[in-house]
């Protein structure tokens, strides 16, 4: 049975932290934190800078260790100290802010490259591979360019075809078109919004708050490392029932 006929069959959230708290010295960035996300959903993460939707993603992708509680993937526990994360990064992509893209390399070779290295392809089938993504993804002829000859957009649409060449279950989104310029914003959020319904599950940080209530099923406020509400794009933006998100969402609005 495949991972995602098994999370469905179990009934298990694709993904689930239990009770998660992580803190750097003494600031507690997550606090008792719990939160489950469906095969196949889209949720988005809002709050204030600083109310833990980055380290939130980061725990999920086991790039931070977590003080207390439980990340569990299909229902297995991937949070334990000591497990390797290289099994669990191949099921759980993750896109940051800034583009990450080897500066000398092709962005042909920065899609491959993962997919020779990590997966094992041959060359031959790591380029298929890439060249179909880029071609979905409207970038077929950047294949030869580098980095630095791209726009900043077309970078993280090639930061996000690398992540989805790697065909994982989970992509994680870390405020991916806070970097750019504002005209090149719409055409990163095309590449998302191309990807709903296609079966992967996203968990998405942003503060684009228009295109989270478009783009999602569900809508997690953050505040201060634990999770003040969660509905509906329609309740949350609509009729929230904490304070706290009507107090975020109306200094959002005003600004």
């Amino acid at each position: 049975m495949t991972t995602l006929a098994a999370s469905r069959a179990t009934g298990a959230p694709k993904v689930s932290l239990r009770s998660v708290t992580k803190s750097f010295g003494t600031n507690t960035v997550l606090r008792d934190l719990s939160l489950d996300v469906a095969t196949g959903e889209v949720v988005s993460l809002i709050g204030a800078s600083g109310s833990g939707k980055t380290t939130l993603l980061r725990c999920v992708n086991l790039l931070e260790q977590i003080d207390d509680g439980v990340v569990l993937l299909d229902g297995d526990e991937i949070s334990a100290i000591g497990l390797d994360p290289n099994p669990v990064r191949r099921r759980v992509g993750i896109v940051f802010q800034s583009f990450n893209l080897f500066p000398h390399m092709s962005v042909a070779r920065n899609i491959t490259l993962a997919l020779t290295k990590v997966l094992g392809l041959e060359n031959d089938a790591a380029t298929q591979r890439a060249t179909e993504l880029l071609t979905r993804f409207g970038l077929a002829d950047k294949a030869g360019a580098f980095p630095d000859q791209l726009s900043g957009g077309q970078q993280q649409r090639v930061a996000i075809i690398r992540a989805l060449a790697m065909q994982p279950e989970v992509l994680l989104l870390d405020e991916i078109t806070s970097a750019l310029d504002p005209e090149l914003v719409g055409e990163v959020l095309d590449v998302v919004r191309e990807l709903k319904g296609s079966g992967i599950t996203l968990l998405i940080a942003t503060h684009e708050m228009a295109f989270a209530r478009e783009i999602s099923d569900r809508v997690c406020f953050l505040h201060a490392g634990s999770v003040a509400e969660i509905g509906s794009p329609s309740q949350v933006f609509g009729a929230p029932r904490d304070e706290r998100t009507q107090q975020f969402l109306r200094r959002v609005r005003s600004n």
